[in-house]
């Protein structure tokens, strides 16, 4: 093997850095540490500007007291100011004497960002109660509300209804006088994922 050539004895880890840097790509870059040559190995995604062949200052790692086999997850800032998180994993020959160390350095800085505007969409201070001149006679919303709740005591949810608990749903939107809005049975029967007949047949029963 000469200077230029890898070694094949990391190639696998090479593998696998490019591997973990493609599934997460843009946003992860893996760096591959020689603990022998205390130099960087390999880089997949390079986001921090970093060269093949530069210092580790990893010697630490070699000391026989060093047990951890994954460290971190912990938190550093990139070239460009962006909050990078990262987890080191040292890596072992078959003797059990550390041999690597592959660094997987996430970029945060983007999900933070789409964290906040989120926040800041879904914030309820700009929120004001429903009108009551919009909702006094809103038949759908006392369904969802009622329909929900009862799922909620349950612990049930729409797509796991069976046939008895849909009519028993139906039976329990009745007592709570959810079918005289004006196309309450079909809108219930869309969201209860029944036939129309079906719902009409439970009411009936009830008339009987």
């Amino acid at each position: 093997m000469t200077a230029s050539q890898p070694d094949p004895a990391l190639e696998n880890f090479r593998t696998i850095a490019d591997a973990i840097a493609t599934l997460f790509y843009p946003h992860a870059e893996v760096v591959l540490h020689d603990l022998r040559t205390q130099k960087v190995d390999y880089i997949a995604n390079n986001l921090s500007k970093r060269e093949i062949g530069d210092d580790s200052s990893l010697e630490d790692m070699l000391s026989e007291d060093v047990s951890e086999r994954n460290i971190g997850p912990y938190e550093k800032l990139n070239w460009d100011g962006q909050k990078i998180r990262s987890l080191s994993s040292v890596l072992r020959d078959t003797n059990g004497h550390p041999l690597a160390v592959l660094c997987i350095n996430l970029n945060i800085s983007l999900f933070e960002n789409a964290k906040a505007a989120l926040d800041l969409f879904l914030s309820p201070g700009k929120l004001i109660p429903q009108p009551d001149s919009l909702f006094r006679d809103d038949w759908q919303e006392r369904i969802n509300t009622f329909l929900h709740a009862w799922m909620r005591e349950r612990q049930l949810s729409l797509n796991l209804l069976t046939r008895d608990h849909k009519r028993e749903l139906v039976l329990a939107l009745h007592a709570e006088g959810a079918f005289k809005g004006k196309s309450a049975s079909n809108y219930v029967a869309n969201v209860l994922n029944m036939g129309r007949a079906t719902v009409y047949k439970h009411l009936k029963e009830l008339k009987g």
